[in-house]
């Protein structure tokens, strides 16, 4: 038996793209037996996924956690995070550890100065690198999540249009500079020709009784907050479109293979973070002509310049033509 533990402490979208590296050290590795490290929020996003034997709760500064870890014996440590805290969770361990590589400088290069110096790789491809020696291949299945029969949402329990079909419009996301505008949000909805269900946090209840109230054609159920993240999925999975920023939610929807439009602020997709093998007709939206973007690797609190144009400048009119569109297929 080879005993692996993943790490990879936060956060949904970034845990979610680790699983194919999951799956394949199980699938194709003889005896395997794979452990997974994550703080104690994020555990919900593996806890059915069955390619896992035990999935272990980051305490930092914590003995007892460091000697639970060393009580489990194992072969190799995978860092997909790899930051100061994996780093010396690695030394403490004192057990041979493979990492990925983060191109950090390429990525500064892009923010600031445009000079774009990265792969043109996917992070997926580049967590896989870290396990290639282990004889492990891209078996070109995609992401995974795992939803158990008791957060599946049935959709009769629903407002009554949303069971003939809706579109799933992510609102939230952790940073400002890569959510889209609730204004914006409208517009788009209100040329929409099937219904929406907002998703989001309970951070976002109240942009979505906003967007609620300002629809007039269309049928909008805000279920920001109302759901868990595993509830949430499954009405992802379930929707006919995803709409959605560069969030967990987009990687969620990817893991389902919907059809999705991703929309894109201040970050872009030259990171290597972009929708992952989602359904072949699955759009990126931007504005590309930005002297400002990218203007954080990640998100920022508020736009630097002011203007927020890389969301403002998005055509609302010709996302919801896309979306219309793409609801129309999944007939």
């Amino acid at each position: 038996m080879v005993k692996f533990l993943i790490v990879r402490l936060s956060s949904i979208g970034d845990i979610v793209l680790t699983t194919p590296v999951i799956r394949a050290l199980k699938q194709q590795v003889e005896g395997a037996e794979v452990h997974f490290l994550t703080k104690p929020q994020y555990s919900i996003i593996l806890e059915n996924n069955p390619y896992l034997t035990k999935i272990h709760l980051y305490q930092p500064k914590s003995k007892e956690f460091i000697e639970s870890l060393r009580d489990e014996f194992f072969d190799y440590v995978i860092d997909l995070h790899k930051n100061l805290r994996t780093h010396f969770l690695k030394n403490k361990l004192g057990i041979y550890a493979f990492t990925f590589e983060k191109f950090n400088w390429e990525k500064w290069l892009l923010v600031q100065f445009k000079i774009n110096k990265l792969p043109d790789k996917h992070i997926v491809e580049r967590y896989l690198e870290s396990v290639k020696i282990f004889d492990v291949h891209n078996d070109q299945k995609g992401l995974d999540y795992f939803i158990s029969v008791n957060d599946e949402v049935n959709l009769l329990s629903l407002p009554q249009n949303m069971a003939f079909g809706y579109i799933a419009f992510a609102i939230g996301a952790q940073h400002f500079t890569k959510k889209i505008p609730v204004e914006k949000i409208v517009s788009i909805c209100n040329q929409l020709e099937t219904s929406v269900i907002l998703l989001g946090g309970k951070e976002d209840f109240e942009n979505g009784e906003i967007i609620k109230g300002s629809v007039k054609n269309i049928s909008v159920f805000n279920a920001c907050g109302k759901y868990s993240l595993n509830e949430s999925a499954s009405l992802v999975r379930q929707a006919k479109l995803v709409i959605t920023g560069d969030t967990g939610l987009m990687h969620i929807a990817a893991a389902f293979k919907k059809r999705i439009i991703s929309i894109w602020g201040n970050t872009v997709p030259q990171f290597g973070m972009y929708p992952y093998m989602p359904d072949n007709s699955s759009i990126i939206i931007e504005v590309k002509d930005l002297k400002c973007r990218p203007c954080s690797k990640i998100g920022l609190k508020k736009c630097p310049k002011k203007h927020f144009n890389c969301m403002q400048k998005i055509d609302n009119q010709h996302v919801a033509e896309l979306a219309n569109l793409l609801a129309l297929k999944s007939f």
